[in-house]
């Protein structure tokens, strides 16, 4: 499920939720599916439960999953609103785009690699 590198400066938690993102996205977690708990997925990877909270937190803050109390965590369907990701992403993008463009890529590169990510189409 979820491959974890200790070797890795990136924290353990944001590679549980990079983890997490690319499970959803790919579909491999459908809307509405339930994530494992923290409890089960702390024990499966043996890391502290704390870290695997913070996660599944700024998960739910970016609009990946949603909790039910009692219930458990879900996978949010895609009618939610993914706005604070996007604009995230977005800034982010922005500031690629204009590193790669002072170092010498054309635009036109650019919007083939965009072109060929996006499978070719307009939506």
């Amino acid at each position: 499920m979820i491959q974890l590198n200790y070797r890795d400066s990136k924290p353990i938690y944001e590679q549980i939720k990079d983890g997490f993102r690319k499970l959803i996205i790919s579909n491999t977690f459908l809307a509405d599916e339930k994530l494992p708990s923290v409890r089960e997925l702390a024990s499966s990877l043996a890391i502290n439960p704390n870290t695997i909270q913070r996660a599944y937190r700024d998960l739910e803050g970016e609009g990946y999953i949603y909790t039910v109390p009692g219930k458990g965590t879900f996978v949010a369907g895609d009618g939610e609103t993914y706005d604070a990701r996007q604009h995230e992403l977005l800034e982010e993008f922005d500031e690629i785009v204009e590193e790669l463009y002072f170092l010498s890529v054309k635009k036109k590169d650019l919007l083939e690699r965009i072109d060929i990510l996006t499978g070719g189409g307009e939506t």
